[in-house]
C-alpha cells in the first residue's frame, strides 16, 4: 500500500489494476484514494478509534477535487478523534444489508430458491454476521466462518453462494469497496456424488411394479413414466399444464432454469394421450384447485420402490437414468444438456461414467419397459 503526498496530478496519473488498491496520503494521516479494477478512484479516510476499524468513503474523484475531499476528511477525522467513533448506520449492519439485498436481488429467484435462502440466511449466516458492518467483513472471517461448516459440508456449500451474493451486491449499493468481495475463491467442500441410476434388471422389475399399480393409480403411474421418458425434474412434471403439451413437445414456462423446450418420445407422447383431460392441469388435485402436490408422487414412488426392491432411489434418480443412458448411448454431453434443461453442459459430465453396463440393452429396456403405458 503506497505512501505518497497526494495532488490532483498523482490522482490523475494513477492506473487502474486487475485488484483495487489503495494509495495513503502523508500530509493527512488515514486519508487516501483507492483506485478500482473499472478505473474509478474513491477517496476515503480509515482510522482507528478504540479497537475499531473506521473506513468511510470522502467522495468520488470524479465528482470532488482534492482539495474538497482533504476539507472533508480532515473534518470526519477530527470528529473521530473528538466525538469518537461514529455509531455504526443501521443500514450499514450485515442483517440490515442482506434484507435489502433479498429485498431487491431477490426477485431473479424462484420462491422456492427465495425459501431456501432464506433458510440458511436465517440458520447459517445471520449467527456469525448479524451485527457486524458490513464493510468489515473480511476474506479471513469468511473462510473462519466456512471452516467452522465443515462438519455439514451440504450446508456450508450452499450457504457461501448466498453470502456472497450478499457482498456483491453490497458493492453495487455502495456498502463495501468495488472488487472487496470475500467470499472469492472460497473452495467448496468435496462430497461423495448422490447420483444413482437404474440397471437393466432394476428397470425391469419396476415396470412390471408399475404395471401392477396402473389400473389404481394410472395418474402416479404416468407421473413416473414421464420422468424416465424426458428426464424432467419433479416439479416440472408435476405442474404440467395441457397447454403446455402441443406439437410433440412441452414447453416448459418455468423450469429450475428458466423457459425450455422438452423434444416427447413417441412412448412419452402416448402416456399423455392416455390421460383424461379434465381442467387446465395434467395432474389435477381432486380436492383442491391447482395439480397434485409432490408429496403425492413420493408417497407413491416409495411405495412402488419398496415393492421393486429399490431401496433408496430417489425420484430425482429417474433424471440421472435418462441422462446416463443418453450419454453413454452415444449422445453428446451438449445435446444431453439441452435434452435436460442444464445451462452449462459441464454439469452433465457427471452422468458420463455411473455405468458399465450394455448401454443398447439399457436403453432398449427402458423403451421396452415404459412404452407399453
Amino acid at each position: 500500500m503506497p505512501n505518497v503526498r497526494l495532488s490532483e496530478s498523482r490522482v490523475e496519473a494513477l492506473e487502474a489494476r486487475k485488484a483495487p488498491y489503495d494509495v495513503r496520503d502523508t500530509e493527512l494521516k488515514g486519508f487516501g484514494v483507492r483506485v478500482l479494477p473499472s478505473g474509478g478512484k474513491r477517496y476515503f479516510i480509515h482510522s482507528q478509534h478504540e479497537g475499531r476499524r473506521v473506513w468511510k468513503t470522502v467522495g468520488d474523484a470524479g465528482s470532488i477535487g482534492l482539495d474538497e475531499a482533504h476539507r472533508r476528511a480532515t473534518e470526519l477525522l477530527a470528529a473521530i478523534r473528538r466525538d469518537g467513533a461514529p455509531a455504526l448506520p443501521e443500514d450499514r449492519l450485515f442483517e440490515a444489508v442482506a434484507e435489502e439485498v433479498f429485498d431487491r436481488y431477490g426477485r431473479h429467484w424462484k420462491p422456492g430458491t427465495m425459501k431456501v435462502n432464506r433458510k440458511y440466511l436465517r440458520s447459517t449466516i445471520l449467527p456469525r454476521f448479524a451485527g457486524t458492518d458490513i464493510a468489515d467483513i473480511t476474506r479471513q472471517d469468511v473462510q473462519n466462518w466456512f471452516a467452522s461448516l465443515r462438519a455439514t459440508p451440504v450446508t456450508a456449500d450452499r450457504s457461501a453462494p448466498i453470502l456472497s451474493v450478499i457482498m456483491r451486491q453490497a458493492e453495487i449499493y455502495g456498502y463495501r469497496p468495488e472488487g472487496s468481495n470475500p467470499c472469492a475463491g472460497i473452495r467448496r467442500y468435496r462430497r461423495k456424488g448422490r447420483e444413482r441410476f437404474l440397471s437393466e434388471p432394476e428397470l425391469r422389475r419396476l415396470g412390471l411394479v408399475l404395471d401392477s399399480h396402473e389400473a389404481r393409480h394410472p395418474r402416479e403411474a404416468a407421473f413416473v413414466r414421464l420422468l424416465l421418458l424426458t428426464g424432467c425434474r419433479a416439479s416440472e412434471i408435476a405442474t404440467l399444464l395441457w397447454s403446455d403439451y402441443r406439437e410433440g413437445c412441452l414447453f416448459l414456462r418455468d423450469g429450475k432454469t428458466g423457459p425450455r423446450t422438452v423434444w416427447l418420445s413417441t412412448p412419452a407422447r402416448a402416456v399423455l394421450d392416455g390421460l383424461p383431460r379434465e381442467g387446465k392441469w395434467v395432474f389435477p388435485s381432486p380436492r383442491r384447485p391447482g395439480p397434485l402436490s409432490l408429496t403425492t408422487f413420493e408417497t407413491f414412488w416409495r411405495r412402488l420402490r419398496e415393492e421393486a426392491g429399490l431401496a433408496q432411489v430417489r425420484l430425482h434418480d429417474c433424471r440421472h437414468t435418462y441422462a446416463s443412458i443418453a450419454v453413454m448411448r452415444g449422445e453428446t454431453v451438449t445435446a444431453t444438456a439441452r435434452l435436460l434443461g442444464h445451462n452449462d453442459p459441464a454439469t452433465t459430465l457427471k452422468y458420463a461414467h455411473l455405468s458399465d453396463i450394455s448401454v443398447r440393452e439399457a436403453a432398449d429396456a427402458l423403451c421396452g419397459i415404459l412404452g407399453k403405458g
